[in-house]
């Protein structure tokens, strides 16, 4: 007998995208923001009382809950916040999921995070094809204790619409976790959902739009009484006192917030064009980052990659011939499409 469960031997890991060690590259693999936090986080950060970190953190985060509700036009008790949004997924398949009896179900491609958690957990996985027209019922037929829709979704950036999802949260008995990482890009948002259906969770991350992937920050919203309950799964110090303070320096500061989402915006529907001009189909992007096909795209991958620019490649069925392109800076963007050129021509 090993040392670990069964489930955990055969488990593959999540693998993160790939980090260079090298600052002087274009590095638009990851889907973090090119531009840096607010000016108000590194005050916040700056100006942090050390003795604070003698003593344990706000156990609920109770600074970020009261600014977010301010912002979000919700109560405190809606929110808990969590070390970044993955920490919100692994309290719900906690909270949610066992083997056998509680199944999770969510449509693919999507976010590879999902399955590694289900491993970990040993529960059951029912994965449903976007691609099919009647993705909705096939998913509702699973009747899952948890089901994920990422919207915006990860990889292809493109977007449920909420009455949708509104609709099919009426026909679930069990949990639907909307999964809004990427939602700081999107038209619209289902946070108004979390009134109207007791069985909807919302994740949120302060990684993308507000430039704290490093902080490791996220938070969920939902009804006050599966707040409570997720409360209960929670570590019991889950977010550190110097993210709390950034965190909640951050989202207080919508103004930044949107300065920095529409320049990000902008760069993405010039890099569309941009690529489309080169041959690429693009999705259209709800997100930070774009889905380009592309039927050689390994040896593209390969070949960008040998010129210090990463960007994200899947070796699998559906993704095979397509790669995902975070939108960086102008000066990044341009030396991509430059390069594209040179491979393309």
């Amino acid at each position: 007998m090993g040392y670990f469960r069964d489930n955990i031997e055969k488990l593959a890991g999540y693998v993160p995208g790939f980090q260079p060690g090298d600052d002087d590259v274009v590095k638009i693999n990851t889907n973090e923001n090119p531009y840096p936090p607010s000016p108000k986080v590194m005050e916040a950060i700056s100006n942090f009382d050390g003795e604070l970190l003698r003593r344990y953190p706000e156990p609920l985060g109770d600074s970020f809950r009261e600014a977010a509700s301010e912002i979000l036009g919700i109560g405190p008790g809606n929110i808990i916040c969590t070390n970044g949004g993955d920490d919100l997924l692994t309290i719900c398949f906690r909270a949610f999921c066992e083997k056998d009896s509680r199944v999770v179900a969510y449509p693919v491609e999507t976010y590879s995070l999902y399955n590694v958690l289900a491993g970990i957990q040993g529960c059951k996985v029912v994965e449903v094809s976007f691609d099919v027209d009647n993705w909705i019922d096939e998913i509702v037929k699973v009747d899952a204790a948890l089901t994920i829709i990422c919207n915006p979704n990860a990889p292809t950036s493109t977007r449920v619409e909420t009455e949708v999802l509104g609709n099919l949260a009426e026909r679930l008995s069990g949990v639907l976790l909307i999964d809004e990482a990427y939602v700081d890009f999107a038209d619209d948002n289902c946070v108004r959902l979390i009134k109207e259906h007791d069985n909807v969770i919302i994740l949120r991350s302060m990684s993308k739009g507000y430039s704290l992937a490093g902080l490791r920050f996220g938070y969920g919203i939902a009804g006050v009484e599966l707040i409570a309950g997720m409360m209960k799964v929670k570590d019991s110090y889950n977010v550190g006192a110097i993210a709390i303070a950034a965190a909640t320096a951050a989202i207080k500061d919508q103004e930044y917030l949107k300065k920095n989402v529409e320049k990000v915006k902008a760069e993405r529907s010039r890099l569309k064009a941009g690529l489309e001009k080169l041959g690429l189909e693009v999705e259209r992007s709800q997100a930070n980052f774009l889905l380009a096909k592309k039927t050689d795209a390994s040896a593209i991958y390969d070949k960008l990659a040998d010129r210090g620019i990463y960007v994200r490649f899947w070796n699998t069925n559906s993704l095979a011939d397509k790669l995902r392109i975070t939108i960086g800076t102008k000066e990044q963007n341009d030396k991509l499409v430059e390069a594209l050129k040179e491979i393309l021509s």
